[in-house]
């Protein structure tokens, strides 16, 4: 009789361990999820939001600047933020060099000869890798409006620093870029060690439990 009430104790208890693994393994494994979220924010690229002209807007007066808006602050880093204006002649407006204010960038320019109007920027994202794209607006100026000349070559910053329009990728339909190959090919080292840990430590705790349930 003492014997089986010993048994069933040592069963009980076994029970009670098993029960406390698996609330541990269930505290860890939601402290992993919860852990994944910020990894996953901070490795997340900026895209744009709005942009002026919007794509395929019809101009009839000069804008005087050109901006874009993305959905976080970017990043104001010497030479990273560019923006070209190219018209349907070939020619550059404006010297491509672009100022950034939070979550925009604005460059200025005078438009020339009517057309279409390809804008070609790169800016660098919050998680400090530089992100790029293009878009398009029709130039219709009313009479009496002044043109700009144009340049045959981008200007002083559009020469050195901007994307190739070959080698930017243009926004989608909702203005949201994809990713460059450059952008998506980096990965925020500090994160995948965080996100991996969590994971490691998630796993371990399961097993754990698992096994002690097992025996139980």
């Amino acid at each position: 009789m003492s014997s089986a009430r010993s048994a069933a104790g040592r069963a009980a208890s076994r029970r009670r361990v098993a029960a406390r693994f698996g609330r541990l393994a269930a505290v860890v494994a939601a402290s992993a999820a919860l852990a994944l979220l910020p990894a996953l924010s901070a490795s997340a690229h900026n895209y744009v939001v709005a942009t002026t002209p919007a794509k395929d807007a019809v101009v009839t007066a000069q804008p005087g600047t050109v901006s874009l808006e993305t959905n976080e602050a970017l990043l104001d880093v010497e030479g990273g933020s560019v923006i070209q204006v190219q018209g349907p002649d070939g020619k550059y407006y404006g010297d491509g060099c672009a100022v950034v204010d939070g979550p925009v960038a604005t460059t200025q320019t005078q438009l020339g000869e009517p057309g279409v109007y390809t804008v070609t920027w790169r800016v660098v994202s919050t998680d400090g890798h530089p992100i790029s794209g293009t878009w398009a607006f029709t130039w219709q100026p009313v009479d009496g409006i002044a043109l700009a000349e144009g340049s045959d070559e981008p200007g002083a910053c559009g020469g050195t620093s901007a994307a190739a329009p070959g080698a930017s990728t243009p926004a989608d339909e909702s203005g949201a870029p994809e990713e460059s190959t450059e952008a998506a090919s980096a990965a925020p080292t500090d994160a995948l060690w965080i996100v991996g840990g969590v994971l490691l430590a998630a796993v371990a705790a399961i097993v754990t439990w698992l096994v002690v349930r097992r025996r139980a």
